[in-house]
């Protein structure tokens, strides 16, 4: 089984407009902070990631916040976190991210969040980690990511096996039990470094 201690969230810098977006990052940051799971983030306090960095914080856990130096400007970075790694893009951000983490796991968002997670699932079909990756399909939120997924099957473009490169959890609470379920790699990745 898979040991998660450090787990790295993509999510929005906003919180969207349905209310259980913001509800579902606060409990994710409530149930990392009670299993001792340190959040690797993008280092915002906008948005979910604020969200889910305070509930981090409130019940004491800790945050690694990842940051490019052209967003480090007081109303984005979050000053109250206990470690701000600030690199010089956005991929160096992507990077570190992917070293400090254990497993993924991929909140509602932007375009940013979109990628981020594209390419942590296309580094796993590269063989490039064997880390978990999961959506949590709050609301249903990740659906058309799925459909557009399934179409690429469809059409050939992928493969089936693409459907195992992650895991779709429809509630933040089957997070914990679907990281500690992940078997352990059975063999290393061709690479690490990026």
């Amino acid at each position: 089984m898979t040991k998660v201690t450090a787990l790295a969230v993509y999510c929005g810098s906003a919180t969207g407009t349905d209310p259980v977006h913001a509800a579902c990052a606060r409990r994710l940051g409530a149930l990392m902070a009670e299993r001792a799971i340190r959040l690797i983030y993008g280092g915002g306090r906008i948005g979910l990631m604020g969200v889910l960095a305070d509930a981090v914080l409130k019940g004491g856990g800790g945050v690694t916040g990842v940051i490019p130096d052209f967003l480090m400007r007081p109303e984005l970075a979050h000053d109250g976190i206990d470690e701000m790694i600030v690199v010089d893009s956005m991929h160096a951000r992507k990077q570190r991210m992917f070293e400090l983490a254990d497993a993924f796991a991929v909140l509602p968002g932007g375009l940013g969040t979109l990628d981020e997670a594209i390419e942590m699932i296309t580094w796993k079909q590269l063989r490039l980690h064997d880390k978990p990756i999961v959506l949590v399909d709050n609301a249903g939120y990740w659906a058309p990511l799925r459909a557009l997924i399934e179409a690429a099957v469809a059409a050939g473009f992928a493969g089936p096996e693409t459907r195992a490169l992650f895991v779709v959890a429809d509630s933040v609470e089957r997070l914990p039990d679907i990281l500690a379920a992940h078997p352990e790699a059975a063999t290393e990745p061709r690479q690490t470094r990026l």
